[in-house]
């Protein structure tokens, strides 16, 4: 039985640092539509290096995409992006065409921008939305929807488990759309990776006791659980407060400064475990470095652009999902590694190789970031 314990958490571990070498923002494209009786107006932003990959903007594979391989490539995008968007009303299709085109720059690259135009055969009090783009190659891919109609303002969340929605233009569910936000903030702490191996990295020590300069397991379940609950706690603490003061537009740092040095936390969180340097103060660790991750989790609500109204609910729920998502984490994590504890095993091969193997991750993020570099493609 133990022997099965330990080969599940060194697969979690291996899982964990296995991972891309890039992990940065998920792939979100964002669409907004404006509905004023039977007319559809919208804007849909779309990152450059989505579109690269599904149709091949880059025409000299230099790896550098200029104005004009974009524009060059304008059809080709147009069609494309209306080949998996689909509006209809009253069962009665809004053929959508697209107006123009430019491009904007979003916190995580450059995006291109279509103005989209619909015209539906009758004003539309329900707006049937049918939504696939990228889904066929990247399974991780959400479409953020923001839909405005007179002075009210709903979301939706589009992904391959839901990529058809049927939304109300009267009466919005706020329940829905929170729901959907606590959803995404889960998926978003899942697929956070560098959030993920922080948090773990300042875990994996929990469970034992640093003495005489040498670990031991830690002699009761309750001590491990509530130095976890203290980084855990210090942590959602710092990043709620960065999180809310980035989306609200307070405070604002550049983005290639916020991911290089949550790489670099992942880094120092990691090498603490091999050259113990704050072991007593790892929850103040987590606290100050989480601050600069909720710069990282504000990304997503910043670029959606929301009025203040349906920003409050959804920043909310994306924050109550964040936390839910490392509930589960510590849940999977903590009694696997307590039972592990005393082993020479846990010591040696989990918290220390498992710790190199996340500060060598952690470098090649940090380089890739700091540097704005591709080291591992």
């Amino acid at each position: 039985m133990m022997r099965r314990l330990w080969l599940a958490c060194l697969g979690a571990c291996a899982f964990l640092t296995a991972l891309p070498a890039s992990a940065h923002k998920p792939s979100d494209s964002y669409l907004s539509l404006s509905v004023a009786g039977a007319r559809v107006d919208g804007q849909w932003d779309i990152a450059l290096r989505d579109l690269d990959m599904a149709i091949g903007l880059d025409a000299d594979g230099n790896g550098e995409l200029t104005w004009d391989e974009v524009r060059l490539r304008h059809d080709a995008i147009a069609a494309y992006a209306l080949s998996r968007l689909k509006l209809a009303s009253g069962g009665a299709a809004c053929p959508l065409q697209v107006t123009h085109h430019l491009l904007d720059d979003h916190t995580d690259g450059t995006y291109a921008v279509m103005r989209l135009r619909a015209d539906c055969p009758a004003d539309v009090a329900t707006l049937d939305v049918d939504y696939g783009l990228l889904f066929d190659i990247d399974p991780q891919h959400k479409g953020l929807l923001k839909l405005a109609h007179g002075a009210n303002t709903s979301t939706a969340i589009f992904t391959p488990d839901a990529p058809r929605q049927q939304l109300q233009l009267a009466g919005a569910s706020k329940w829905r759309q929170f729901a959907d936000y606590v959803r995404h903030g889960v998926w978003h702490i899942w697929i956070g990776f560098d959030h993920i191996l922080f948090l773990l990295a300042l875990m994996l020590p929990a469970v034992l006791v640093y003495s005489n300069r040498a670990w031991s397991g830690a002699p009761t379940f309750r001590i491990a659980a509530i130095d976890v609950v203290k980084i855990v706690t210090a942590f959602t603490l710092a990043h709620s407060i960065t999180l809310s003061l980035a989306t609200l537009g307070m405070l604002s740092l550049p983005s290639r400064l916020v991911e290089a040095t949550i790489a670099a936390s992942v880094v120092l969180a990691a090498l603490n475990n091999i050259w113990p340097m704050f072991q007593r103060q790892r929850a103040l660790v987590a606290f100050g470095f989480g601050l600069l991750h909720g710069f990282g989790f504000a990304g997503v609500l910043i670029d959606l652009g929301l009025p203040k109204g349906s920003l409050m609910l959804s920043l909310v729920g994306f924050n109550v999902g964040v936390e839910l998502g490392q509930i589960a984490i510590v849940a999977a994590f903590l009694p696997l590694a307590f039972l592990a504890r005393h082993t020479a095993f846990y010591r040696k091969a989990i918290l220390a190789g498992g710790s190199a193997l996340i500060a060598v991750v952690a470098l090649v993020w940090f380089a890739e970031r700091a540097l704005d570099i591709a080291l591992i493609s």
